[in-house]
């Protein structure tokens, strides 16, 4: 079977007196049948090249599938008289909401079963549940497209009956005021932003909703949510570099919005409530690593912010939480999370210790003021996720839940963890690198090494447990995560040296990483893979064209690949809020420096790795065409006989498929593929 072979039609994109020319632009055309044919030739010719792996992503499939307890359930929290619990039943794919009446022991009353919703949808996804204060009625959301719009539906909890009411075309969010009458959510404009919060009475068609806040900037989007305290109701209006937060108490829904901080350019901030206090997390005052300060609620302008932690230049703040007593802070520290803990009587402080050479730790739910107990999880790459009450006062702490890993085969001291520092070639930084493998592994040239990075929007990929990555471990791979900039995994300039016009660090960074494994003898060329989705799918595509002999193989999950066309369209979900994290190409020098590192525009014809790329029809988030046509300039240019793949989920979108265990089949191909490459599929 031969590979597909996409026509061309020229297209001519002109700006700034430069001239492009995209012979698959026509591919944005979702209804166009002959779009549907090519991505439907392409995943025959997927399924042909893989064939005979077909048997071992059976096995890795029902392996991966076997290590998760079919009839699971969550760990029960406390709120509002009630015990919540999110339980899976054996053979279903979705979740069950229940709660239990005040004690454990009490009779369990269902919520609402996602199983019975999903029937008959191919996809199909709930967004929220959210119960009235007083208990008697729930909102949910669901989305049976996978485009992350949802419409928004109500139960009465006493009768089971569903409710006329129906609101489309939001995020999914409701937030409850404390009248159980009225919910304020959220709606989406035709590029997909969230922009306006608007009221819906119950009893009433969403015709007759009232509109409360439209944010008319489009480089701002929109959430609406309860303080901790449930007290009031926020509107944060927030850009990548700036934020704006209004507020009514949650018992006057006509009551008139107040601002806490008026928007002002590179101000941003968070706020949570305590008694007649705000608590706001910021970078206010050139805190660029933020600062926790409070003001009093009546006057809560910046003018009369006081510090409570000030300002740290080599620890960031990520996060607190309030109570009574104590104030719970999460710090970042060389990279690793921290817990704090400050006891308000005493001003006394301390640390929660784990001894993981790289892991996770951050603070869960805990939705009490007066108690001195704290929830908190930990995860480490040889550690499953656990979650843990810490006796404030006493010190003590004691483990609630521990992820299972069935199976049969799974011990923690089988396997290796460490963190070691790559050099950058700017000599101005070291690279930090997770590691794990099983102990019978030896670090060798070859040794096959999947390496994983996405370094945007400052967003931090940490050390954490994978049941399925078990499946690469147990089969000899080493897996490592690069944290580079773009992310804030050493501290807010390591992302603010990631993006922009500073973009290509990330880039770099990445790659300095991998030859450094291949020099330090963990793995060769050879054997050397990437992996990145989204961000991280643009990530491995600029890499692959800037060092294409670096890895064997590549896997380009939903890959954001043609940065410059889809940016100097406003009209594409999430192009206008994006601005202030790649640059707006209507201005020369930014549309220069997209151009020079945009993964589309730069193939070429030359050798390329072995490639993967995957995407879904529906996806909101990267639009499918962006790998199709990549996948099409590709197959036109490269030079090499290397295997090229995509596979298009026809059904689902940027997080492909629903349910619980479905998306493991997307897993099995992707570990498949890499298997296949190192003659381990047989």
């Amino acid at each position: 079977m031969n590979a597909p072979k996409a026509k061309k039609i020229e297209k001519i994109l002109e700006i700034h007196g430069d001239k492009r020319i995209d012979n698959y632009f026509w591919m944005n055309e979702r209804e166009n049948l002959e779009v549907l044919k090519y991505l439907e030739e392409e995943n025959q010719y997927c399924d042909f090249v893989m064939k005979d792996t077909e048997k071992l992503q059976e096995e890795l499939f029902e392996e991966m599938k076997a290590r998760y307890k079919k009839d699971d359930e969550s760990l029960p929290y406390f709120f509002n008289k009630y015990w919540y619990i999110v339980r899976y039943e054996d053979g279903k794919e979705h979740p069950i909401f229940t709660r239990k009446f005040e004690a454990l022991e009490n009779p369990e009353e269902i919520i609402l079963d996602v199983n019975i919703l999903a029937e008959g949808h191919k996809y199909f996804e709930v967004g929220s549940v959210a119960v009235s204060p007083n208990n008697e009625l729930a909102s949910f959301s669901e989305d049976d497209l996978g485009r992350r719009i949802y419409t928004i539906h109500f139960k009465n909890l006493k009768t089971g009956e569903i409710l006329q009411d129906q609101i489309a075309n939001t995020t999914g969010k409701a937030v409850w005021a404390n009248d159980n009458r009225h919910i304020f959510y959220i709606r989406k404009d035709k590029s997909l932003r969230a922009f306006q919060v608007w009221r819906h009475e119950l009893g009433t068609d969403s015709s007759q909703d009232i509109l409360v806040f439209h944010e008319k900037d489009e480089t701002f989007d929109v959430n609406v949510f309860k303080t901790k305290s449930l007290e009031y109701i926020f509107i944060a209006s927030s850009s990548t570099i700036s934020d704006e937060h209004r507020f009514i108490p949650a018992n006057d829904v006509l009551a008139e919005w107040k601002i806490i901080q008026p928007r002002i350019y590179d101000l941003e901030y968070a706020v949570e409530h305590y008694e007649d206090e705000f608590y706001i997390i910021t970078n206010a005052d050139e805190a660029t690593n933020f600062k926790l300060v409070k003001t009093k609620v009546k006057n809560c302008g910046m003018e009369n912010w006081v510090d409570v932690i000030p300002h740290r230049k080599n620890i960031l703040l990520e996060g607190f939480e309030i109570f009574k007593k104590y104030l719970v802070l999460e710090e970042r520290n060389e990279g690793l999370l921290q817990i704090k803990i400050i006891d308000n009587q005493t001003n006394e402080s301390h640390y929660l210790e784990f001894s993981d050479p790289t892991y996770t730790a951050y603070i869960g739910i805990n939705l009490e003021f007066d108690t001195e107990v704290l929830r908190f999880g930990y995860t480490s790459l040889t550690k499953p996720n656990s979650t843990f009450e810490y006796h404030l006062k006493e010190k003590t702490t004691i483990l609630l839940k521990q992820q299972e890993v069935l199976g049969g085969k799974f011990s923690a001291e089988n396997y290796i963890s460490e963190r070691i520092w790559a050099s950058s070639r700017d000599g101005k930084s070291k690279i930090p690198i997770s590691l794990v493998y099983h102990k019978n592994t030896k670090k060798s040239a070859e040794t096959p090494l999947l390496l994983y990075g996405y370094g945007s929007y400052g967003h931090t990929v940490d050390a954490s447990f994978s049941n399925v990555r078990l499946s690469i471990l147990d089969r000899g791979f080493i897996y490592a995560i690069a944290h580079i900039r773009g992310g804030e995994y050493l501290g807010r300039e390591w992302y603010e040296n990631g993006k922009m016009l500073h973009k290509k660090n990330t880039f770099f960074d990445f790659i300095d990483a991998g030859k450094f494994l291949a020099s330090e003898n963990y793995t060769s060329e050879k054997h050397l893979y990437a992996m990145g989705g989204s961000a991280g799918g643009l990530l491995v595509g600029a890499v692959m064209n800037y060092e294409p002999n670096l890895f064997n193989g590549i896997v380009a999950q939903v890959p954001f690949v043609d940065v410059v066309t889809t940016m100097l369209d406003e009209e594409i979900p999430l192009t206008t809020g994006e601005f202030d994290e790649w640059g707006n190409p209507k201005n020369k020098k930014y549309y220069d420096y997209m151009l020079s590192y945009s993964p589309y525009d730069n193939v070429e014809a030359k050798n390329y790795p072995n490639l993967l790329i995957t995407t879904g029809l529906h996806d909101s988030q990267v639009q499918y065409w962006e790998p199709a046509k990549w996948t099409a300039k590709l197959r036109e240019l490269k030079t090499d006989s290397n295997v090229l793949i995509f596979k298009t989920d026809m059904s689902s979108g940027h997080g492909g498929a629903s349910g619980r265990f479905e998306s493991l089949k997307e897993d099995a191909l992707e570990y498949a593929f890499l298997l296949k490459l190192e003659n381990k599929h047989n």
